[in-house]
């Protein structure tokens, strides 16, 4: 059986929102975070403040933001 990587996309306050692109399911932790990196500014443009990463239902860690550190 194949572990599911997921994100979960929010707002700030921990709504879940719409990702402005659609992920697919990845198979490892590692392309789960790749796809992210390569994604994570149409998503916030897209209205998502925050991520968290699961791991078919457990979490791994979140929320992680979609904004660039300001200082």
């Amino acid at each position: 059986m194949t572990t599911a990587w997921t994100w979960r996309f929010e707002k700030a306050d921990g709504t879940e929102v719409r990702p402005a692109v659609e992920p697919e399911e990845f198979t490892t932790q590692g392309d789960a975070e790749s796809w992210i990196g390569e994604h994570w500014k149409a998503l916030q443009e897209g209205g998502a403040d925050q991520v968290r990463l699961y791991e078919e239902t457990d979490e791994i860690y979140g929320p992680m933001s979609l904004h660039a550190d300001a200082s």
